[in-house]
């Protein structure tokens, strides 16, 4: 196994996220599927990488978080298409998780796990077919972007405390973009 803490230490290094009140540590490794809360994407295209920006100003990669009963391939379809009207049409490859341990009293939502749960990245084709949905109790997602790999690092690390340029980076460092 690469040394990818040592390629990419400001990733690998142990944070905390004052927005959701959790102290986190980025890993490769695959926690169990139960523990997974969360999920965003390494969207490849014909063009480069999806990229997002919302109405509050925040840039990230398509994704979110997960719904009672829903399979993680069933939130990726969901977020995909409410965030990027974009739409899988490959497999997902695992690249990793941040490791969340949550502060709160109480989990952010009844289903999701706690005090312990994983925010997963992993990387997968998909095609922009329309318009990103915007459900009225989501993110209202203004801008969809496809960039070059560097470029789309490089505009996810223009928000302020943002951790997916460096996920987009080490998805380029293992070889899936």
């Amino acid at each position: 196994m690469q040394p990818w803490p040592e390629h990419f230490p400001e990733l690998f290094a142990p944070s905390h996220w004052e927005f959701a009140d959790l102290d986190v540590q980025f890993t490769v490794e695959e926690p169990p599927d139960e523990l997974i809360s969360n999920v965003h994407v390494v969207c490849r295209t014909p063009g480069g990488i999806v990229v997002c920006g919302n109405d509050l100003g925040w840039r990230f990669l398509p994704g979110g978080t997960r719904e009672p009963a829903e399979t993680i391939e069933q939130l990726v379809q969901r977020e995909l298409l409410e965030e990027a009207g974009a739409r899988l049409t490959g497999p997902m490859t695992w690249l990793g998780a941040h490791r969340a341990d949550h502060r709160r009293p109480e989990p952010y939502r009844p289903h999701l796990p706690y005090p312990r749960s994983y925010w997963a990245y992993v990387v997968a084709d998909v095609v922009i077919e329309q318009q990103p949905t915007n459900p009225p109790d989501g993110e209202q997602v203004t801008e969809v972007l496809v960039l070059p790999v560097e470029e789309a690092a490089d505009w996810l690390n223009g928000q302020a405390g943002g951790v997916m340029g460096p996920v987009v980076r080490l998805a380029r460092g293992v070889g899936l973009v």
